[in-house]
């Protein structure tokens, strides 16, 4: 029944109909799921005598002497005094005629609305109304709002929920009782019913709560389910990885650096993974600089001492030539084979590594999307690392799963908060690296007010002189009339020719050709450009140890995630980095951003404050990652996030295919049909 449509159930004009399939509310069951935003408490009455002009007043009489004029400025009006038996007052409807048809004389009312005092007498002026009945919806009672789409008013809905409320009967319990018992969770249909008709405060929460639970339990379920479908599928894992006592000491001292305690201690999690029967299914997150490279060479190192191969994905190019040119000095003391495949590379040569992948002469193949291409087969692929894998299509990452049974590292220099790692991510155990090597200096990030931007273009110029290089980081590539921001082109046009004529000024950005694109980049890591023009596309993958500072324009466009990429782009040499942000806009929101990553050089603390300024969605991409788009629950609740995890571990190891759990099996079957949810693999 609840699956009923919208047009049947209720009377509705085309219009309304239409606007309901943008919402996508098509049926019932979607009715009833368009919850309400906020809530106003309508339910405590006032008398006449006690009206205010600060506040809402809801007041229960009669309405008499009914009469409609015209204002001087043409707007109909229908006015009328409403009294109880504390006194009157004057109320007045505008352009709303049809308010004499329904409004009988001396016929009790329920008014509400707020009172404005004009020429020495109060007005209620547009009051919402309703005869007194048993069951009031818009007025003496805690009144749901929803967002509103015209025609689609909070009104509308009200009333519509209301003439369909008694499907809400069809709803059945598919929560396991031990699981409503050990959360203190009320009953689905109390709660649905009670979000939409609430009889308190206090049951407004206990129904929020449940609905959020409910929502975060499915999603753990899924990405729990898909864990132990990997784990079976691959129970008998083949590659037999062995690793002694010794080789951790045996691998740090031939490295040309000392790792820190952090890169040890993921290495350790990593080494125990690759031991397990089930090939490792692992995140690894840390800041641009901490050294997930080095945790991904020790895992490389591992799997070749135990005669197997292994590929190394990256998104683009520069970033595969970074991970092979920084393997290369690791694996300076190692009797390893590498090798680079790109797509730049001439069809003869890709041809060339690709026999000796199959044939066993490459230990380490570092490469971009050419690593999943048909001719690309591998003798015995031991380890997949993925390099910001959400920059790939699942399909992409698959094809490198389905070489034969490869443990799986992801890896991330996007800071992901723990509460959303355990959702995006659930099926997947997470290292993370929150230490940076020793003797790497914070970098200075300052907000530069337009007045001292001459000051700021005085000083930078003077450090390319010392030999310093520069990022100018722009939000579009052309200029937008409707968008008051700095485009690349536009910039690079400015600060080579005005202001940094003496300087060697370059240009990049996303719609350039990948080799013009890596070109350029080149041409900035060999100074032969100084000043590097860029749009977001340098977010990830150079590594330029000589430039020092970064300049970001429009500032307050970016995400505080996306600002503390750029902010890593320098940084990596020796010389002290500075970080200047110029803000189009200096509202006092916007500065307040921009002031918190002044303030703070940790990427997953200010992963956590974006996420709960901007919201998940616009930073993460939750739209391309199989997450639904949540109704009620917050992606920044851990502790909420933490028992539906806990309560669907507890499910999953009992019985993986919910085959004695009918009910909640359905459901989750409707729920991954209903928002196409595939939790990231």
């Amino acid at each position: 029944m609840l699956t009923e449509r919208i047009h049947r159930a209720i009377r509705t004009t085309k219009r309304h109909q239409e606007k309901l399939e943008d919402l996508g509310i098509k049926t019932l069951k979607d009715l009833f799921f368009y919850f309400p935003r906020a809530y106003e408490d309508l339910s405590q009455f006032s008398k006449v005598s006690e009206i205010r002009t600060d506040c809402k007043n809801v007041l229960k009489g009669k309405v008499t002497n009914l009469s409609k004029r015209r204002a001087r400025t043409g707007k109909l009006l229908i006015s009328g005094i409403f009294s109880d038996n504390t006194g009157s007052v004057e109320v007045i409807w505008f352009n709303q005629p049809y308010i004499l048809e329904v409004l009988n004389p001396n016929e009790e009312i329920i008014l509400s609305g707020k009172a404005s005092f004009d020429f020495n007498r109060i007005t209620l002026k547009n009051p919402d109304f309703e005869k007194v009945k048993e069951n009031l919806i818009h007025t003496a009672r805690i009144v749901p709002i929803y967002h509103e789409s015209p025609p689609i008013t909070s009104k509308w809905v009200r009333e519509k929920i209301a003439l369909t409320k008694s499907y809400l009967d069809f709803l059945e319990e598919y929560m396991p009782e031990e699981i409503l018992e050990r959360q203190k969770l009320i009953n689905f249909k109390k709660a649905i019913k009670s979000i939409h008709f609430p009889s308190s405060k206090d049951l407004i929460i206990k129904s929020r709560e449940r609905l959020a639970f409910d929502e975060l339990f499915l999603i753990q379920l899924i990405a729990l389910q898909k864990r132990w479908q990997w784990m079976k599928n691959y129970s008998e894992n083949e590659l037999n990885i062995s690793i002694s006592e010794d080789f951790l000491n045996e691998f740090k001292n031939k490295l040309p650096f000392t790792l820190t305690n952090a890169q040890q201690k993921v290495i350790d999690e990593v080494f125990i993974d690759l031991q397990k029967k089930y090939p490792m299914l692992r995140l690894l997150q840390g800041d641009v600089g901490s050294g997930k490279t080095a945790v991904a060479a020790a895992a490389a190192y591992a799997v070749y001492k135990n005669g197997l191969q292994t590929a190394i994905m990256a998104p683009t190019e520069i970033l595969a030539k970074q991970h092979f040119n920084s393997l290369t000095e690791i694996f300076g003391f190692f009797d390893v084979k590498m090798d680079l495949l790109v797509g730049s590379l001439s069809e003869k040569n890709k041809k060339n590594i690709a026999e000796k992948i199959k044939n066993g002469q490459i230990d380490i193949i570092i490469g971009t999307h050419a690593l999943i291409q048909e001719y690309v087969h591998f003798k015995n692929l031991g380890l997949a690392v993925i390099d910001e894998q959400h920059r790939f299509g699942v399909k992409q990452r698959d094809i490198l799963k389905s070489h034969g049974t490869p443990h799986l590292l992801n890896m991330t220099a996007t800071p992901i908060p723990r509460t959303l790692a355990l959702t995006l991510y659930g099926d997947q155990d997470i290292s993370i690296i929150d230490e940076m090597p020793k003797g790497r200096k914070n970098i200075i990030t300052r907000i530069v007010p337009e007045h001292k931007r001459r000051d700021a273009y005085f000083w930078i110029e003077d450090q390319v002189k010392k030999g310093r290089q520069v990022f100018v980081i722009c939000p579009l590539v052309d200029e937008s009339d409707y968008l008051e921001v700095k485009s690349a082109t536009q910039e690079y046009e400015k600060l080579s020719r005005e202001i940094f004529q003496n300087l060697k000024v370059g240009l990049v950005h996303g719609k350039l050709k990948a080799d013009e694109k890596d070109k350029a980049m080149n041409d900035f890591k060999e100074k032969k450009i100084e000043v590097l023009v860029s749009t977001s596309v340098v977010e990830v993958g150079i590594d330029v140890p000589n430039a020092t500072i970064m300049m970001i324009e429009g500032a307050e466009r970016f995400g505080l995630s996306q600002l503390h990429q750029f902010r890593g782009r320098v940084g990596r040499g020796e010389h002290q980095s500075y970080c200047f942000l110029f803000p189009t806009n200096s509202s006092i929101e916007s500065l307040k951003r921009l002031k918190a990553l002044e303030e703070n050089h940790s990427g997953f603390k200010l992963a956590e404050i974006d996420l709960e300024q901007r919201g998940p969605g616009e930073i993460y991409g939750i739209n391309q990652s199989g997450i639904p788009d949540l109704k009620m629950a917050s992606l920044s609740d851990f502790e909420l996030i933490k028992r539906a995890r806990n309560e669907a571990i507890k499910i999953i190891s009992q019985d993986p295919t919910l085959d004695k759990y009918v009910s909640l099996k359905g459901k989750l079957n409707e729920f991954i049909n209903d928002y196409n949810v595939s939790i990231c693999p």
